[in-house]
């Protein structure tokens, strides 16, 4: 028998059975019943705005899957752009098909010198690397006008893989600019984490050789941030998406999403906390604060998870192996301590506070040193896959323009009254 959930207006009598499919029920429904009757959820915490079958996300139970594929098998046989393959044609990538999409992203990670020598120099010298980002992303739809035909598989499929190709070079650009370094351009003989990193460190040297631990650690990092279903700049993408917006506008959008600090900024937050916690010493201590309402733990928690989130799991083990190439992170046995006397007090574990993806990915990034205006930066370089997965599923459903109600709570009518007489 078919589940479902049957409602009654209480002002009426009547009712209406909806059928319950994939775990939603169908708004339209109610709204039969209920003409003129809103759903108030300001944060869409409780409402589902999309069907896809991109990525699942079982929060409850800490389970991660793109396309029906672990997360964890993925991180440990997978690479980055074999993934991003994934969340964009549904399946994994036979040889020869990986071969093609590989040789394509390659051959597109150059940017036209205009937008580097005219835009991304124009910036003031400490502009912030994400900012730089924003901008150029949306400057690149005047550099690539016939994007606008959306329709066109062909060409959607061209912006598809000039926006994947050229982030990391957008992001080492805008890093070099805002340090004083010169541009360096992309090597096409180098694997994609590889040559992010010779983009962003490559100084005298005639060819860049980026340690493989370091450049699998990236692309493991890559991986696990690749997607994440509904979240707030993902669904920035789908609403400008949805007003067939090109897909560079609609990018620079989900982008600008990130960079808030409540969506992409976690990871410095969690470096700046244990920084300023110093030793582990303190800890004890600072717990005690956070249960008393003086601080908050950065990196437990999820909007989502109320399991451990299994892409922390992962970046703790990622994180020992970049330790034994670049050093311990003197910021460790804090975290680790931190993250042993959190997950044995029953405050936390009440409350389902488990460490999430940001706890141990700033230590990484910064045993790389990258400096922490680059977190979030390195979080947009693989999300863009995500994105564009999403938007070309939202044109392939074929969705109509977002346009959500609102409550009004502002005074009734009432007539104008001149300015002399106010």
């Amino acid at each position: 028998m078919a589940e479902s959930v049957t409602i009654t207006d209480n002002r009426t009598g009547e009712s209406v059975e909806i059928p319950i499919t994939n775990g939603g029920v169908d708004a339209a429904q109610w709204s039969k019943l209920l003409p003129g009757v809103w759903f108030f959820d300001p944060s869409f915490s409780t409402t589902a705005a999309a069907s896809s079958s991109i990525t699942e996300l079982d929060g409850e139970n800490g389970i991660l899957r793109y396309g029906g594929y672990p997360i964890e098998q993925l991180a440990e046989n997978s690479s980055y752009l074999e993934v991003a393959y994934l969340l964009l044609h549904g399946e994994l990538p036979t040889a020869a098909e990986f071969e093609v999409w590989e040789h394509d992203i390659t051959y597109h990670t150059f940017i036209h010198e205009n937008v580097r020598k005219r835009f991304m120099e124009g910036f003031h010298h400490d502009a912030h690397p994400m900012g730089i980002m924003v901008s150029t992303l949306a400057a690149l739809s005047t550099f690539y006008p016939n994007a606008k035909d959306i329709d066109d598989p062909e060409v959607r499929y061209k912006q598809i893989i000039r926006l994947i190709a050229k982030m990391p070079t957008i992001a080492a650009g805008a890093h070099r600019h805002s340090v004083g370094m010169p541009f360096v351009y992309p090597d096409n003989n180098l694997d994609f984490c590889s040559n992010f990193l010779s983009m962003m460190w490559k100084v005298a040297e005639p060819h860049y050789e980026a340690d493989p631990v370091l450049s699998r650690a990236l692309d493991v990092l890559f991986i696990l941030h690749a997607d994440h279903e509904q979240n707030c700049s993902t669904t920035a993408m789908r609403v400008v998406g949805s007003s067939h917006a090109d897909p560079y506008s609609a990018t620079a959008a989900a982008a600008a999403a990130l960079y808030g600090p409540r969506h992409g900024g976690a990871n410095e937050a969690v470096i700046r906390m244990l920084t300023e916690i110093g030793s582990i010493d303190n800890v004890e201590a600072f717990i005690s604060d956070v249960k008393a309402g003086k601080g908050r733990l950065q990196g437990f928690g999820h909007r989502v998870y109320k399991n451990y989130d299994p892409r922390a799991k992962i970046i703790k083990q990622t994180a020992y192996d970049v330790f034994e190439v670049t050093g311990k992170s003197p910021l460790l046995d804090i975290a680790l301590k931190l993250e042993e006397v959190a997950l044995n007090d029953d405050y936390f574990v009440s409350r389902k506070l488990y460490p999430n993806v940001d706890f141990y990915s700033g230590l990484i990034y910064q045993a790389m040193d990258f400096p922490m205006e680059m977190f979030t930066v390195l979080f947009a370089i693989p999300r863009v896959s995500g994105w564009l997965a999403h938007w070309q599923e939202m044109l392939d459903q074929n969705s109509r323009i977002a346009r959500p109600r609102q409550l009004y709570a502002g005074p009734a009518v009432r007539d104008y009254v001149p300015v002399e007489a106010r």
